[in-house]
């Protein structure tokens, strides 16, 4: 659907800052606010300045010091609605938390598949309610363990899963059709859930019966996480043949998460999160409704992933502007009649980006106030990060306290026993206003554009991003926004050394060796045959997920299916961005440019702040260019040409010496402009070092230097 065929946008709630006509009561009320003002906050002021020169939320939103209804003029039934009505603003559900409580699923995969079995097993005697799968870098990226490119990563930051007896054994003893599952993975998600749909059958479960959710966004991936394995208009017929075919056979599962989590730990504001995670569902939509889908069969299973992080009253105000934002545009836009098809359903995690590596310990008090917004927030299901995380997977002991923490709060705080408690507080429904706006005005952009896969081929969300990633790191390093225990309240004494999980690296040798026997005694020929299906649907216009089904049964590697997708498909990089020069520090648009417009910036090479947290283990290693060079000893003063009188050789008064020419080398290159000379972007530039003065002899005057 082109983006001149799209309906006008939803209407937007009234504005924060915009009141209603004024009546008598609203006038006497604002009058009543300015004279406090100017009486008793003067006096107060007077005598005690205000702690800070500006107050803003973590994206940076001015906060105002008191609201009131002048400020927040609220049409219940238009902005909030009842709980599980229409437009959800107060959450999907009639009952909230008082019939059932969130899911709380906590991420787990590392090692071999029976290494993460084990894992599932504690998890569900510790109360767990849902499993939630990680896969290692190779799985992510299509590539089997015993690949080239595997080398050094099987089972480091989650299990390795080749075949459909890997699947099999990750579920050993666990009935699919009593549990829901998570799995997070996004460009080979259709081959990991054939394989879930493939074993389910092996075991004799109705594909009705199973249920769960594959994250399988991959819009997400070519905007912030870069876990991709075909460009993005192959990768949506793919995103596409998925919910088509779920839609139809399996009825109970979420066939995409569109998540919102990476796009916030790549850098993004709370309000970009929100803008981009629902352009991204609302492209998925639209390309159903091209497939011929009704948006009513298919919207009920599409589900959502944010991130909580550290604002308190600014996430919980992200989740309710999301519900409202999404069942607006899926009823006004789409025509959505059935209200399943509006509510926006969501599983959330704390921010990992958050963690910290120094001091650790603060990590749980983090996780805590992030885990009690997204329950205030509304969310459906909550995983809750372990302190250790910034060193390495988390060990049992680090994921019980995270799990305890959700446990406490559902038992022990009493959030869980009323419906949206904060509803109608007036900074709440201020801000839920404010970020609905900023996120629609973003939404507005991209349909100018063409949709969301129009502006990821143009880069834009990926500069969005990049910009408010940049401005956040120089606000913790100039100390605007503190980090306890990184730029504030810093104890050198304190000890590091918490436990940490380890993984042996005989992992990839049994997973290479597993691999081997399946590959020795399955079916060659139906290998062969599978992959000639799946080659020939994704050529055609077939469903992808029988052929890989298929496939799967026959125990063709993850692989193997995902080579044939690239060689049909290709494969695609990110574009190049080159940056202009930017005349401040700060990143800002330039003068008369409208917000959120297309604006390339230079970003300015300053001393960076050393980095809060540690690379998590199996992350690639990132280069960090060759060591600094010493300090060029000083040169000495150049001697004068000719030979002193009584030495041998030229008299002073004789003809000049001969002058020395350097040989040119063959292929000399021209210096770079002086902009673009490089060098080490952690050290500014060093003033020109000026040579010493030898001092002249006795009696002698030193003749003046030439001008250089």
């Amino acid at each position: 659907m082109a983006a001149d065929d799209l309906p006008p946008a939803s209407p937007a709630p009234a504005s924060p800052d915009s009141g209603a006509t004024p009546d008598a009561p609203t006038e006497a009320l604002r009058s009543a606010v300015s004279a406090w003002r100017a009486g008793p906050v003067a006096e107060a002021l007077r005598k005690m300045p205000p702690r800070s020169s500006e107050f803003s939320t973590w994206s940076g939103i001015e906060v105002p010091d008191v609201l009131t209804p002048v400020e927040v003029p609220i049409d219940y039934q238009r902005d909030l609605g009842l709980p599980g009505e229409y437009p959800f603003t107060r959450g999907v559900q009639p009952t909230m938390y008082r019939s059932r409580l969130w899911t709380m699923r906590m991420f787990a995969g590392f090692g071999t598949p029976e290494q993460t079995n084990q894992r599932f097993k504690f998890l569900l005697e510790q109360g767990q309610t849902g499993l939630s799968t990680a896969f290692d870098f190779p799985t992510l990226m299509g590539y089997d363990s015993d690949s080239p490119r595997s080398l050094g990563e099987v089972g480091m930051c989650g299990v390795a899963v080749d075949t459909l007896r890997d699947m099999d054994v990750l579920f050993r003893d666990i009935p699919l059709d009593q549990v829901t599952t998570s799995m997070t993975i996004n460009g080979p998600a259709i081959v990991l859930l054939c394989f879930y749909i493939a074993l389910a059958d092996v075991r004799g479960i109705p594909r009705t019966k199973i249920g769960g959710t594959v994250q399988n966004d991959c819009l997400k991936e070519f905007i912030a996480q870069h876990a991709w394995l075909v460009p993005p208009r192959p990768a949506m017929r793919i995103v596409t043949d998925m919910i088509e075919f779920c839609t139809r056979e399996v009825p109970r599962w979420n066939t995409v998460s569109i998540s919102g989590y990476h796009i916030r730990e790549a850098g993004a504001t709370a309000a970009q999160e929100l803008a981009f995670t629902l352009a991204d569902g609302l492209a998925y939509v639209e390309s159903c409704i091209q497939r011929g889908m009704d948006v009513d069969s298919f919207a009920p299973r599409l589900s959502f992933f944010f991130d909580v992080h550290n604002d308190f009253f600014e996430e919980i105000a992200k989740f309710r502007a999301a519900r409202r934002l999404w069942a607006r545009y899926l009823k006004e836009r789409y025509g959505a009649r059935k209200a399943e098809s509006m509510k926006l359903r969501t599983h959330a995690q704390t921010a990992g980006v958050s963690l910290t590596a120094q001091q650790p310990y603060n990590n749980v008090a983090r996780v805590a106030v992030q885990a009690l917004a997204a329950i205030l927030g509304g969310t459906q299901s909550l995983h809750t990060n372990s302190l250790d995380e910034t060193y390495a997977l988390p060990t049992e002991e680090a994921v019980s306290i995270a799990l305890r923490t959700q446990q406490i709060i559902a038992e022990e705080s009493g959030v869980a026993n009323t419906i949206d408690p904060l509803g109608g507080s007036y900074y709440v429904e201020w801000l839920t206003s404010k970020v609905e706006a900023e996120a629609a005005a973003y939404i507005q952009r991209i349909d100018e554009m063409g949709g969301m896969v129009a502006a990821v081929e143009k880069g834009y969300p990926q500069r969005e991003i990049a910009a408010a990633s940049y401005r956040f790191q120089r606000e913790v390093e100039q100390q605007k926004r503190i980090m306890v225990g990184v730029n504030r309240y810093v104890d050198d004494r304190e000890s590091k050394n918490i436990p940490t999980l380890r993984i042996n690296e005989e992992v990839q040798r049994i997973q290479v060796e597993n691999l081997r026997k399946i590959k020795e005694s399955r079916d060659a020929a139906l290998v062969q045959s599978c992959l000639a299906r799946v080659e020939a649907a994704a050529r055609g216009s077939e469903n992808l997920m029988e052929p890989i089904i298929a496939a799967a049964k026959a125990h063709c590697t993850e692989q193997e299916i995902c080579d044939v997708l690239r060689s049909v498909f290709g494969t695609h990089s990110d574009p190049a961005e080159f940056l202009k020069k930017s005349a401040t520090p700060e990143i800002a648009p330039p003068a008369g440019a409208m917000s959120g417009a297309n604006v390339r910036v230079d970003l300015p090479r300053t001393p960076l702040a050393p980095r809060r947290s540690l690379p998590r283990p199996g992350a690639p290693p990132r280069s960090r260019g060759p060591p600094p060079r010493a300090p060029r000893p000083h040169r000495q003063a150049p001697r004068p040409r000719g030979r002193a009188p009584g030495r041998r050789g030229r008299h002073p008064g004789g003809p000049p010496p001969r002058p020395r020419r350097r040989p040119e080398p063959r292929h000399r290159r021209p210096p770079p402009p002086l902009g673009l000379r490089r060098r080490s972007p952690c050290r500014p530039r060093s003033p020109p070092r000026t040579p010493p003065q030898r001092p002249p002899p006795p009696g002698r005057r030193r003749p003046p230097s030439p001008p250089r």
